[in-house]
């Protein structure tokens, strides 16, 4: 029987959740806020966390594809990028507990010495059912890095297209001595996303200039950047009271629900620094020593007043969407109450969010017209360092850093 991936269903203003894929996270276990990103020689570790509503478990496999640098699959053999037989069963999976929403909690972690992994660059790991490997359930990007060039850098708001004003420019110097001999104006390609958006990321084929065994980039357009504003958040930790950004909360048709205070515009407005966590989201229940099993499911309401302004399409964004629009985070405008609004099950934690536009195609989505751009955000900027050597097969991961 084929499953929802990553989606539940809406019917006449009811929630439909059995069977679905939801809560898909991937985290370093010892750093919340570092990258998904695994290095060789290193003790780091991922784990990839998923639920599937219901009271049964499913027997669900894994794999492992490995991608170039525009996360487009390889040439690479399997037997080439890694060591065994690519298909994994999903052993580590626990039934949720006192929550009204029930689900079964799915975990995989890496590396994992059923699948090492021997080849450094992108990858995707995908989730199927054990009877049906072409039914994707679930899908996560991560990467593995040989740590062979290194990046020092930073960021400023003196631009090439201004200073102190809606942008933000990357200025970075990437060591090469340990990659040996090779042309670094054909063989590399260098990447930067921001806030784990991949709609953001650019790419860069060459340096500026070489310096003395390093790789200088700076004054190029893909460097630069709009700066946006700080992500707004809210918690929905305790289900007793209403929590940050939270109006209030009740218990209805089976489930809790939590109303957020109405957010208005911020385009316009004066800069306000709000530490965020860059647009991630972190399971937590206030009383439970596991959130992943005890954190139950909440219909989180939001509310957007345009005011005098006129955005189209809206639609919630962070991490816990994907940074993807579909009709599970598009708003509604209702023309009575003049108010953009949507309803969407979470489970309890806290969360990273902003509102987004689709206008003219100008990109995937636009947080600017809501959201606006301000010089003082603090954003996150991830570099990665590919090689590309003429005839290879597949892009090689060597280095990662941020700015």
């Amino acid at each position: 029987m084929k499953r929802l991936a990553i989606t539940s269903l809406y019917f006449l203003g009811v929630v439909t959740m059995q069977g679905s894929v939801e809560t898909l996270t991937v985290s370093n276990p010892d750093d919340f806020m570092s990258p998904p990103v695994i290095r060789f020689g290193r003790s780091d570790r991922l784990n990839f966390n998923f639920d599937i509503i219901g009271n049964s478990h499913d027997y669900l496999r894994w794999r492992l594809i490995h991608c170039n640098a525009d996360w487009k699959p390889s040439r690479l053999l399997e037997s080439e990028y890694l060591k065994g037989f690519n298909e994994v069963e999903v052993d580590d999976y626990a039934y949720s507990s006192n929550t009204y929403i029930h689900y079964v909690n799915y975990n995989i972690s890496l590396p994992d010495p059923r699948l090492p992994i021997l080849a450094s660059g992108n990858y995707l790991l995908q989730v199927y059912p054990e009877s049906e490997p072409d039914d994707i359930l679930a899908q996560a990007r991560f990467s593995v890095s040989e740590e062979a060039a290194f990046v020092k850098g930073g960021v400023t708001t003196r631009t090439d297209r201004g200073t102190d004003s809606e942008y933000q420019q990357l200025f970075f110097n990437i060591d090469l001595s340990a990659l040996g001999d090779i042309n670094p104006y054909q063989d590399l390609i260098v990447t930067i996303t921001q806030n784990n958006d991949p709609s953001t990321t650019r790419s860069l084929s060459h340096p500026i200039r070489v310096d003395r065994g390093s790789a200088v980039f700076e004054h190029a357009p893909e460097l630069i950047f709009e700066a946006g504003n700080e992500f707004r958040r809210f918690e929905t930790v305790r289900t007793d009271y209403p929590g940050m950004h939270v109006d209030s909360v009740k218990y209805r048709d089976g489930m809790w629900h939590a109303w957020l205070q109405p957010d208005s515009p911020r385009s316009g407005r004066p800069y306000i620094y709000d530490q965020t966590q860059h647009g991630r989201f972190k399971i937590d229940e206030y009383n439970s020593t596991d959130p992943d099993l005890s954190a139950d499911y909440v219909m989180v309401h939001f509310t957007l007043d345009p005011g005098d302004h006129s955005f189209g399409e809206v639609y919630v964004d962070g991490d816990f969407t994907g940074h993807r629009l579909s009709d599970r985070n598009r708003m509604r405008y209702d023309w009575n109450s003049g108010l953009y609004e949507l309803s969407m099950p979470l489970k309890q934690g806290s969360y990273n969010y902003r509102y987004v536009t689709c206008e003219g195609g100008r990109r995937p989505f636009n947080p600017a017209p809501i959201e606006g751009n301000n010089y003082e955000t603090q954003n996150e900027y991830l570099i990665q360092v590919f090689l590309r050597r003429p005839g290879s097969r597949g892009d090689r991961l060597v280095g990662v850093g941020g700015v």
